[in-house]
Parts: C-alpha cells; sequence; structure tokens
C-alpha cells in the first residue's frame, strides 16, 4: 500500500481488496489515512457496484485547534505564562515589567485578568503584581493537549467554551467502514459494456462478463433553451385572445410622440403622467414630425385628426366642453418612451375609422398587444422602470357597459380567475371607467388585476369613428399574474440582474386555466 499512501491513487481500488485480504473489515482512517475521502469513495462505488465488497460511511466532527491554541499547547496558557514570571520575581512586577518579563504584550493583556480571576496573582503593598500561591494546574493547556492527540475531548462543555474562546474549530471529517462483499476477490474482472459483432462471430459472449445495466442512473444535462416565465404567460394570454378573435397590434415602436401618448387619448397637457418625475423624455432628437401616413395602406386624414384633437382640448367638441387652456404643438410633439400600449390602440383605432365596411362605415374590430411600457418609477419589490402591459380593445355598435362587465368576466375565466367585482375609476380616456379585482385565495383578499373602461366620445369621434360605434378596453400587467403563478414575490427575481438562471430553466409551462 506504500504507493497509495504515497499519493498514487491508479490502483486504488485494487489496495483496498489487498487490505481485506488481511481483515474481513477495515477503517479507512486506520487502513488508507492519507487518502482523501472523495478518490477513497470513487473507488468504494466501483467496487461496491460488483458487489465485491459494501462500505458504510461515518460522519463525525474532529476538534482543531487554532495557532493561538497550539502555541499554548507547548507554551501554557496566557494565564500560566503571566503566574510563572511572577514567581520567578519574589519581589513583584509592574505591568511595563511583567511584559517586558513575558514578551508578549498580548498574552499578558489576556492572562492577567484570568489569573486575577483564578486568584493566582494580586497586589502586594506597593501595588505591584505578586504571585499568590506557589503551584497552579493548568487546565486549559491539558485540555488543549488532549485535543490535539485525540481530536477530541471527553466533555463536550470544554469544546464549546474553547470554541467561544476561538481556541478550537470543528471540521467535519467522512471515513468509511469496510467490508468483503458476497463477490469479493483480490482481482477485478473486466466488464463488458457492449455486445459487439466480433463476440458473436467468435462465441466470447457466452464466458464474458457484461456490466449490469443502471436504471437509476440520470440522463445527461441536454443544456437545452429555456423560455422565460413571462413568455410561457405570454404565451397562454396570446391564445386567450386568438381563440377569441382578436387581432394582435404591432408593437415594435417603444417611441412615441406625446400625440399618441397623451393627447389623442384626451389625456390634458397638464396631466401630472406628463412631468419628468413620471415619464422618460427623449433628449435627442427631442420633437417628431406632426403624425402622417406610414404606409400604403394608411388613408386617413391626419390634417383632420390633428385639428380635432387641438380642438378637443382647447375649445372643447363633439359634446365636450374641453379642458380650456391653450394647446401647445410643441408639447404634442415631444418624444416620449410610451407610457402605455394605448398609444397604438389609439393609432389602429384611427387607421379603422378610415376603413369602410359593409354600408360604407368602419367595420367592428378586436385588436390586443401585449409588450413592454416604461415609466419613471421608483424600483422596489413590486415596480420596475418598465414591464409589460397586456391589452384588449373591442369596438362595435351597440355596445355597453354591462356587455362590457360581461366580457370580462369571460375573458378573466379562461385564465381561471372568477368572482370578478367592479369598482368605479377614473381615466382621462374612458367614461365610465372601472378596476378589476378579484379574490385571491392565497391572500385571502380581494387584489386589483386589471382596468376597463368606455373610451370617451372626445376621443373616438376626433379619429373620424361614427358616434354610435362604440369602442371599450381594459389592460393589465405581464408581471402580476406571473408573480403569482410562479410564486415570486420580488419582481427583481423576475427581471433584471438577479434572476437566478436555474428558475428560468427549471420552471414548468403554465396553463391560467389551472389554479
Amino acid at each position: 500500500m506504500a504507493n497509495v499512501q504515497n499519493g498514487q491513487q491508479g490502483d486504488l481500488p485494487s489496495e483496498i481488496l489487498q487490505a481485506l485480504s488481511q481483515k474481513d473489515t477495515i477503517l479507512s482512517t486506520e487502513t488508507f489515512p492519507s487518502i482523501k475521502s472523495t478518490d477513497l469513495k470513487g473507488a468504494l462505488d466501483r467496487l461496491a457496484s460488483r458487489s465485491m465488497i459494501t462500505y458504510e460511511t461515518i460522519d463525525r466532527e474532529e476538534a482543531i485547534l487554532e495557532a493561538e491554541a497550539v502555541g499554548i499547547a507547548q507554551s501554557g496558557s496566557h494565564e500560566a505564562r503571566v503566574w510563572e514570571a511572577l514567581r520567578n520575581n519574589k519581589e513583584g512586577l509592574t505591568g511595563a515589567e511583567l511584559e517586558a518579563a513575558v514578551g508578549d504584550k498580548n498574552v499578558v493583556k489576556v492572562g492577567q485578568g484570568k489569573a486575577f480571576k483564578l486568584k493566582w496573582v494580586g497586589k502586594g503593598k506597593d501595588g505591584r503584581l505578586v504571585a499568590l500561591v506557589d503551584s497552579i494546574k493548568d487546565d486549559t493547556q491539558e485540555q488543549l493537549q488532549i485535543i490535539q492527540k485525540t481530536r477530541t475531548h471527553w466533555d463536550p462543555k470544554i469544546i464549546t467554551d474553547l470554541k467561544k474562546r476561538k481556541l478550537v474549530k470543528m471540521q467535519k471529517v467522512i471515513s468509511f467502514k469496510i467490508h468483503k462483499g458476497p463477490k469479493y476477490a483480490l482481482e477485478i474482472v473486466k466488464e463488458e459494456t457492449d455486445l459487439t459483432a466480433d463476440m458473436l462471430a467468435s462465441g466470447a459472449w457466452k464466458t464474458a462478463t457484461f456490466k449490469p445495466y443502471n436504471f437509476k442512473s440520470l440522463g445527461a444535462d441536454q443544456n437545452a433553451g429555456a423560455l422565460h416565465p413571462l413568455n410561457k404567460v405570454r404565451h397562454e394570454f396570446r391564445q386567450i385572445f386568438f381563440e377569441m378573435g382578436f387581432e394582435e397590434m404591432p408593437t415594435n415602436r417603444y417611441v412615441e410622440t406625446g400625440f399618441w401618448n397623451f393627447d389623442a387619448l384626451f389625456v390634458p397637457q397638464q396631466h401630472p403622467a406628463r412631468d419628468l418625475q413620471d415619464t422618460f423624455y427623449i433628449s435627442d432628437p427631442k420633437t417628431a414630425d406632426k403624425p402622417h401616413a406610414e404606409d400604403a395602406d394608411d388613408k386617413g386624414d391626419y390634417e383632420s385628426y390633428w385639428k380635432n384633437v387641438q380642438e378637443v382640448h382647447q375649445d372643447g367638441k363633439y359634446g365636450s366642453i374641453g379642458y380650456r387652456y391653450p394647446w401647445a404643438e410643441d408639447e404634442s410633439l415631444r418624444l416620449v418612451l410610451r407610457t402605455h400600449t394605448t398609444a397604438i390602440s389609439t393609432a389602429m383605432l384611427h387607421k379603422l375609422a378610415a376603413q369602410k365596411g359593409p354600408g360604407g362605415r368602419p367595420p367592428p374590430a378586436r385588436y390586443f398587444s401585449i409588450d413592454r411600457v416604461f415609466r419613471n418609477e421608483t424600483v422596489d419589490a413590486t415596480h420596475l422602470a418598465e414591464f409589460h402591459q397586456v391589452e384588449g380593445v373591442i369596438a362595435d355598435y351597440g355596445l355597453s357597459l354591462g356587455g362590457l362587465m360581461e366580457f370580462m368576466e369571460i375573458f378573466f375565466h379562461k385564465m381561471g380567475i372568477e368572482d370578478l367585482r367592479f369598482k368605479p375609476a377614473y381615466n382621462p380616456y374612458t367614461e365610465p371607467s372601472m378596476e378589476i379585482f378579484s379574490f385571491h385565495k392565497g391572500l385571502n383578499k380581494l387584489v386589483e388585476i386589471g382596468n376597463s373602461g368606455m373610451f370617451r366620445p372626445e376621443m373616438l369621434e376626433a379619429m373620424g369613428l361614427p358616434k354610435d360605434m362604440r369602442v371599450f378596453g381594459w389592460g393589465l400587467s405581464l408581471e402580476r399574474p406571473t408573480m403569482i403563478k410562479y410564486k415570486v414575490n420580488n419582481i427583481r427575481e423576475l427581471l433584471g440582474h438577479k434572476v437566478d438562471l436555474s428558475f428560468i430553466e427549471r420552471n414548468p409551462a403554465v396553463r391560467l386555466e389551472k389554479t
């Protein structure tokens, strides 16, 4: 076994078998004291798989002396060294003289207090330090010497006390108790892993020993790609919209003008949402051109639409008195990172107004979008500066608020969300408006799951849509249902640099109708 002890572990399984030839049971700490437990376990597993040995794993903790404790075990405790210096000077020593006699300021500082406590030393009449006893028993040194030899102590309280004094640390040690197995032999028989054509032709397969199949082994990690949980939930939302006859809107334009993002939605230019602390504005370029047709199929009248929006805001129109303020073109043309996907819905409805269906009027339409929007939010556990908005819009004739509520019941039912509650709310571009709530069984309370409403006539008629065409829409975030489904409490664990990649890889696909 000399070659193993010296670190040459290539033939370790044979060394184990050889050691077992002398005894039926061996301990790894005695037979292979210098071999790493990881290397030894690999060899043992190889032999155990052939039933040549069996073994038991023994886990224990050993006490290891710290550097300071090694010095104490050799030279005595700090208090003993202080007493020894004073015993050798019958007349006593001053503090400075004691430090010079011991030769270590830290030893004196620690040992002096303990020696006083043990009443080994005291102060003489002249204030000098003197030894009070003729002999002492240095228990600390004896305890550390025992631990140094045995790696433990018969009294656990002593180990605990020495750990508190940072003289001892505990170290986990793994060892093995090894026994002969049912197929024990001194030689390891080569096991074939494949049945080859040559073996069949020669008949060697009849006497060959084949390695048994391990049906419990795990397959190799394929390192396959994985969809982000947000994309999984987004896919489910898209399927619901397509199933209900919706058309997906193009959402690839993250930068919008204030016209489409605010003015066309009847949001006044003094609204707090347009402040710098709530919205990200583009610095270069700062403004864009007036709205215009961007493709050959776009037949919208943008000049009239621009004037209608201005009149609605400034003087009032279509039955509205407006906001009665001087509307500024420059403010309307400022470029912003879109704060909601409703800016896209507005552009799509404007294009719809130019279409001619049966009777020469715009046909009914259903649109949806799922994409990111940007707001100047303070980042915390539930808010980021960007998030994904899910939005649906239905334009048709004869729509009513009751129809919107019924549609919300159907839409959210497809996600497994029932028992909705509606609360009146305010949006500049919808009237009436409603916040949507549902009872969350996990939280045992009502939680807001979306916002909805019917678009105002000031917004729709300015586009050229007929008076009897109604449009209602609703929206919700993509992050909130994803966090609920995957039990994520902090949104920064779902998006950003703190995301655990294993969380992305291992989480299953989601079905929204499954609770």
